[in-house]
């Protein structure tokens, strides 16, 4: 312990020796540049230490200062993108306007014979069973219950029930629907009623035995019934079914409509 203190009162003597001699030799124009660069070699890496922490933590300040710009400029984008989705979502918008009137304008022409009021689909219940459409005209539109529903490609089926503002519509391929039609090569009668088996298909039964079936033959309604008006196209024959009994057999009608598509429709009013 002893050796311990007298090593430790060396070293502060050593020292203080050491920095006389650095004070008087400094003031010595002779030893000047010696010191100098004693000094020079003591500091410089100190100095140029803190030099290069500084420049880094200047780097830094300038990092975070792009940071806060592009978080600025990220904001701003969002923006700019939610209004331009805004302005697309507008212009898709007024293009299935655009689109509905010109159904309207070509169903309107086509069917000028007819007294008709315009409307869209707004619900669909294609099941297995049930093959419903609910439009968006009703009571106040002027439409009625067993009103006739023609779309551009043909007949869709008629009102089963009407609200104020909306109206239920049975299609022709619900399985209760029955239609009476004509083939238009021979004019002979049959009657087109829905399937379980598919909603693009009727099946044509009570085929009179001397009628000649041609398969692509268009089908249209007969105007019997008192629903449907003489003219409306129906479908075409897609297929032949011949059973042994000829009295049996029957044919497969393709529906002109596609239901699964089906978005503008006509109500036709009763004369």
């Amino acid at each position: 312990m002893y050796r311990s203190k007298k090593n430790g009162l060396l070293g502060i003597l050593i020292t203080v020796v050491v920095l006389i001699l650095i004070v008087i030799f400094s003031n010595r124009e002779t030893n000047t540049s010696f010191f100098e660069n004693v000094a020079n070699k003591l500091v410089m890496p100190v100095q140029n230490g803190l030099t290069y922490l500084k420049n880094k933590i200047s780097g830094n300040s300038t990092f975070f200062t792009d940071i806060n710009n592009l978080k600025t400029e990220n904001k701003n984008l969002k923006e700019k993108n939610s209004q331009l989705e805004q302005v697309l979502r507008e212009l898709e918008n007024i293009r299935t306007e655009n689109e509905t009137l010109k159904e309207y304008l070509g169903l309107t022409e086509k069917y000028n014979d007819y007294k008709t009021i315009p409307g869209y689909v707004i619900n669909k219940d294609i099941s297995n069973y049930s093959k419903v459409i609910v439009i968006n005209v009703g009571k106040k539109d002027g439409v009625e219950k067993d009103m006739p529903v023609i779309a551009d490609e043909g007949l869709v089926g008629h009102v089963i029930s009407v609200t104020n503002d909306t109206a239920k519509v049975r299609t022709i391929i619900d399985t209760s629907s029955s239609i009476s039609c004509l083939m238009s090569t021979n004019k002979d009668s049959i009657v087109c009623k829905g399937t379980l088996e598919s909603s693009l298909q009727l099946k044509a039964m009570y085929i009179p035995t001397d009628a000649n079936l041609v398969q692509g033959d268009s089908v249209e309604t007969s105007g019997l019934g008192g629903i449907y008006p003489k003219g409306i196209h129906v479908g075409v024959i897609k297929n032949i079914v011949n059973t042994k009994n000829i009295t049996d057999r029957y044919a497969i009608v393709e529906t002109a409509v596609d239901f699964n598509k089906l978005n503008t429709v006509l109500v036709v009013k009763n004369n």
